[in-house]
């Protein structure tokens, strides 16, 4: 009634509090209180500054708080993730993750980064195409959660350091090629990542991954668009752009990451790193174990969507 809506009518505050207190127990179970301490710590922290990054940009509370813990959910429920080989990751020291690139978008390079933090303890540095850093907020974010250009000279610095670098050699090529050419790998370029690694003597991992190519099967591309905008491609796929913002939702397809055996490079002699052979060698073997293990993952995976 009229005369009710007041302070004292309508629902008494201490079912308000109640309600808010069930629902936050129902979304973070009973730790939902020391969890809420937690958020609102990191808060007034990044208020008052009182956090660090490195020389590159990186800021390890927010990628481990907010940008990984975005990622968990679509990783290990939508796309059901699955992670072999995960002890070739050192437990310390520099190490070099070379893996083959798809997807349309670069999800596969998120995905990687939440599963060797997750299930290794470390954090990814990735290194990105000149693109993610010409993009104003992207070029902020990529910096934040760790990647840096993908250069030589950064490359090295960040594996003397102990840094657990990863790299995409078929860059652009590899996330844009058409669905027919699906888990086919493209050329990785000049080897640049095998001297970095050989310079420094660290391990060359490859990875392998199953599951990328099939979120955005991609059709077909609008090139003069694309040269317009100053984009490598616009994807065309099954669902965009016809069905607008609802075909941006990536299918759930099965991922499987799998990480190979370690390609020692300490054993190479002093200036090995200069001799393009050599080079061209170590290159053609990471990119040949990475293209069997693709054939031997799909052989594992019974389908696309499979649980």
């Amino acid at each position: 009634r009229t005369e009710d809506r007041g302070p004292e009518g309508g629902i008494p505050v201490g079912e308000w509090l109640a309600a808010i207190t069930g629902a936050a127990r129902e979304v973070f179970d009973e730790a939902w209180e020391p969890r809420l301490a937690q958020v609102l710590a990191f808060v007034r922290r990044r208020l008052e500054g009182d956090y660090t990054v490195d020389s590159f940009g990186f800021d390890p509370e927010l990628t481990e708080r907010f940008a990984l813990a975005a990622i968990r959910p679509i990783a290990e429920r939508w796309f059901r993730l699955e992670v072999r080989g995960i002890e070739n990751i050192p437990d310390a020291g520099g190490a070099l993750v070379v893996s083959n690139h798809s997807g349309t978008v670069p999800m596969d390079g998120l995905v990687t980064m939440y599963a060797a933090h997750h299930y290794a303890g470390r954090f990814l540095r990735p290194l990105g195409a000149d693109l993610v850093f010409r993009l104003p907020v992207v070029s902020a974010v990529a910096r934040r959660t760790g990647a840096t250009l993908a250069c030589n000279e950064d490359a090295e610095r960040m594996l003397r350091e102990g840094e657990l670098v990863g790299v995409w050699p078929e860059g652009f090529k590899g996330i844009g090629k058409p669905f027919s050419e699906r888990y086919r790998l493209q050329r990785f370029g000049r080897g640049g990542f095998v001297s970095a690694a050989v310079r420094t003597g660290v391990p060359i991992l490859p990875l392998s991954v199953v599951g990328a190519e099939e979120i955005y099967p991609l059709v077909g591309n609008v090139p003069a668009l694309a040269r317009l905008l100053g984009v490598p491609y616009i994807p065309i796929t099954p669902f965009f752009p016809w069905l607008g913002p609802l075909g941006m939702v990536p299918l759930p397809s099965k991922w499987i990451l799998e990480f190979g055996e370690p390609i020692r490079t300490d054993e190479f002699e002093e200036g090995a790193a200069d001799d393009p052979m050599l080079v061209f060698d170590v290159t053609d073997q990471v990119r040949e174990s990475i293209q069997q293990n693709l054939y031997s993952l799909l052989r594992d995976r019974p389908s696309p969507f499979s649980r």
